[in-house]
Order: C-alpha cells, then structure tokens, then sequence
C-alpha cells in the first residue's frame, strides 16, 4: 500500500485513433518499471473488445489488460478493466467489474456513460493507485473525438481525476502516415487543462533510420511546446496479445511450411490465442472470409464468437460452411474453439434470444453435438492436459499439459464420446476423426501444445517443423528493451524513473 493517504502517480498512454499500438506500449512500459523494481499496475477504464481473459477470481476483463498485468509481474483484477464492452447482434454485453449486467445498445449504455459508470471507474483507479507505486494507464481510441467528449470515461476524464499527478504521452502510428498532423490536431482539440498535461508525443511503428524524421519532431516540439519523447521501431513477429481485429492484417510469410486458415466471423473473439501461433517461424495464419482464402490450408480453426447464430448464418451464406465440411471430409484438421466447438455440432438453439433474435440455427454437422446457449455465463481458468491416448492426427497433442480458461454461454452435452482434454476436474472436447472441439481457449499458447501442433502439421507437408527455441527473454522482455533504448522517460514528471 501506498503510505499515508498518497496515491500512486499515473503515467497515460493515449493516441492519435484508435490502433496505433496503445495496448502495446502500455504493456512493454509495464514490464520495463517492473523491471526497475517499481510496483506497477496497468489500467483501461473501458474496453470495448471481445478478447477477454478470465482472472483468478473469475472475473473477466479485456485481454490486454490481462496481458498488461502479466507484463507488470502482478495478478490482474478487474479493477484494471472495470468497463468492458463486448459487441454483439445489434447490442453490447456490458461486463461491470468482470460481472455481466446485460446487453444495451449504444444509446442505452451513453445515457448511463457518466452517471452510472464513472463512479465505478473512479473508485477502481483510486484502488489501484493506492495499492501499487505507479499506474499505467491506457487510453480509448482518442482523446479528441468532439462528438464524443462530452460522455467519454477513458481518457481525459481519467488524466484531469488523477491530476496533478499524471503524465500524458500521446501515440501515433507513423507507418500509416499523417503522424504529425495528427498530433497536433490531438492536443489542438484539447482543453487548456488537458493540454497541461501532456508530457510528450511519441511515433511508433517506424521502418527505416529514424535521423531521416529530421526536422519534423524538432518543429511539432517548437509549435507546440511537447517534446516527441521518441521514435519506436516497427517490431515483426512481436508476440504480445491484439486488442481488437483491426490489428488482423494479412501478413506474408514467405518462408512458411505451413498455413493455417481461420474463419473470420463478424463476431469473432479472442483470436489473440492464435497470436503464438502467427508467431512460429514457419507458419503463415489467414484469416478466411471467402471459400477462395481455403484453398488447401493446413489446419482449419472455427474461431469463438460473440454471436453464434449469426456467425453461423454467416458462414453458410459467405459458402465458408460448405468449403470447411469439404476440407474436414478430404482430411484437413478440422479444430472448433468455444463458439467454433457449437458451430462444429449439429444445431446451436437460442430459445431466450441471449445473443441474437435467431431461436435455432443449422450448424456444420461435424460433430454429434447440440447446444442450448443459456443465461449463465461460465467463467473460469482451468488446468489439465490432452487425452494421453489420443490417436490419428491429434495424436500430436497426446498428454501435452495445456492451461487456458473458459468464457461463454451454452450447455454442449458430449456424453459418451471421446473427449480431447483431462482437466483437473472434468473431461472437456469432443475428437472424432481428424475433426477436435474444445471450450477452452488459450492452448496454444503454451509451448508444449503449440510446438507439437506445428511439427505434425509440417511433417505432413514433408518439412522438419522449426521453433524459437533459442530466444531468452519473452516478447514482453524484447518490448521493454526497444522502449528503453528509444524513449527518453527523463521528460516525465510524475512517474518514478529509477527505484
């Protein structure tokens, strides 16, 4: 705890839009105090994404957050996300420190914004700031957004309550062009108060000898009288957690052995899992939106999703259905995950319209299983490993220890059949050929899982799989070195530079 009644200082990460790597600086700028030896939290007052995590206590927060905790070496709480939004059909499921309070539309929830919700991101920043020696604060989206400033809880609004003691930095993206002006534009827009209290503008993602910038961070510094506190590379094959699927850009690999394809629904969710995968040298990941992007994958995935019913419908009317029960019946692996598990099945029933207005839909037929979404929410980390006998294609997971969690709605009884998991306090998974499902997410993010994946995908293209087995540090690791060698923190003010 802090001593007396002091709060601990607040350093902010906001941007220029939403995308330009707030998520990912926040994060490499947790670990790099926590490096220091600084007792450091992160914190987003409202997440709107459905990549969610579930922390020990069973609430669910964004996954950057969860990463960002990871990153500062602490346990993550919902207080470091205390609003999170999850879109789905027509609505938002509004998640109030980790606990779901329902669906309202964008009206509904901005009639509530400043009312009913700031108290609650107040009184968990204040938490924070009383429990750790500094918080790093991420921003939504951008803090100039005028139709919107008059109701946002996630920028500003978060700098003026922890004032004086806060920092500003303001991010853009500089691979996307218009950084300057962006900038500028940014703290144009802000009030005399708010200006005060940006410190420093930082570009990110920049290829190339960064001395060619010259002058232009000399002159936005003269015209505006913030310093550009650094230029940060653009870093391939990072590994750290995607917020949102703005950031699911193709990426060529030309060296790759192996492809796996995932079906990119309307209302996919927590797709960062697969990020590790992406991460392998050897493998190239797409995400399909058309039968054309399935031509002869590797591995099929059916992702989670927000929205069952729908993303079914979807499928079936993109001819995605029809390609992946082609591919599953010629012997492609096929894997369902959470959502992707139900969509494998037979039908996905809906009778209290919990998602979507759709009572029933036609699943894939892939495996012998019928869900019921249900108004329970199941939220929980879990532990086990894969079947130990495990036999055909998912032989390459047999007994590999696997740790994820579990968030979704819906009862799939599998009674009888052959599960793929042996957690610590029930079976989990359907396999049935070379077609698996499973609600656990996050397997893959383990090294034993992913890696025994990937060397069976490759043998059957002839190849001796390859993995990073050599790096020494983690991604996050990797992220606080570049940070530390590209920004100079000495223009901050509030923030502890050195323990």
């Amino acid at each position: 705890m802090q001593s007396g009644s002091a709060l601990a200082p607040v350093l902010m990460v906001q941007g220029t839009a939403s995308s330009v790597g707030k998520s990912t600086l926040t994060a490499g700028l947790c670990r790099l105090f926590s490096r220091r030896g600084i007792r450091v939290a992160p914190f987003k007052a409202q997440n709107m994404s459905n990549n969610a995590a579930v922390c020990s206590d069973g609430g669910e927060i964004g996954r950057a957050q969860y990463a960002q905790a990871q990153a500062a070496g602490v346990l993550a709480t919902v207080d470091m996300n205390p609003i999170l939004l999850k879109p789905q059909a027509g609505a938002a499921q509004v998640v109030v420190r980790g606990k779901v309070i329902g669906a309202q539309t964008a009206a509904e929830y901005f009639g509530r914004k400043r009312r009913d919700y700031w108290p609650i991101v107040a009184e968990s920043l204040d938490r924070l700031r009383s429990t750790y020696e500094l918080v790093i604060a991420e921003g939504a989206g951008s803090p100039a957004e005028i139709n919107l400033r008059d109701r946002d809880i996630a920028n500003m609004r978060v700098a003026l309550h922890a004032a004086p003691e806060c920092d500003v930095v303001v991010v853009a993206d500089i691979d996307r062009g218009g950084a300057f002006a962006a900038l500028l534009g940014t703290l144009e827009w802000l009030t005399p108060p708010e200006r005060i209290l940006v410190r420093g503008f930082v570009l990110n993602r920049f290829r190339g000898d960064a001395s060619l910038l010259s002058p232009a961070p000399q002159l936005l510094a003269e015209r505006t009288g913030v310093p550009v506190l650094g230029v940060v590379p653009y870093l391939e094959r990072l590994g750290v957690p995607e917020e949102d699927a703005a950031s699911l850009e193709p990426k060529s690999n030309a060296a790759a052995h192996v492809e796996v394809a995932i079906a990119r629904l309307p209302h996919l969710s927590n797709f960062d899992e697969f990020g590790p995968l992406a991460a392998e040298p050897r493998v190239r990941v797409v995400y399909a939106t058309s039968p054309a992007d399935l031509r002869a994958p590797d591995l099929v995935i059916v992702p989670g999703s927000k929205a069952t019913i729908p993303d079914l419908r979807w499928l079936h009317e993109s001819g995605l259905a029809e390609r992946i029960q082609w591919l599953a019946g010629h012997g492609t692996p096929t894997l369902g995950v959470c959502g992707g598990l139900q969509m494998l099945g037979q039908t996905v029933s809906d009778p209290t319209h919990i998602e979507s207005a759709d009572a029933e839909a036609r699943a894939l037929g892939l495996l012998p299983l019928s869900t019921v979404l249900t108004e329970r929410k199941t939220l929980r980390q879990v532990h086990g490993a894969a079947r130990a006998d495990l036999e055909g294609f998912w032989a390459c997971l047999a007994g590999q220890v696997v740790s994820g969690y579990e968030i979704h709605v819906g009862h799939t009884p599998a009674d009888g059949l052959p599960p793929l998991l042996r957690l610590t306090d029930r079976d989990d998974g359907v396999v049935r050929g070379d077609v698996a499902g499973t609600y656990v997410h996050g397997i893959f993010e383990g090294p034993g899982p992913r890696r025994g994946l990937v060397s069976a995908l490759a043998e059957r293209r002839g190849f001796a799989a390859e993995h990073d087995v050599g790096a020494t540090y983690d991604s996050f690791d990797r992220l606080a070195d570049v940070l530390e060698q590209s920004l100079d923190l000495a223009a901050l003010t509030v923030v502890p530079i050195h323990r």
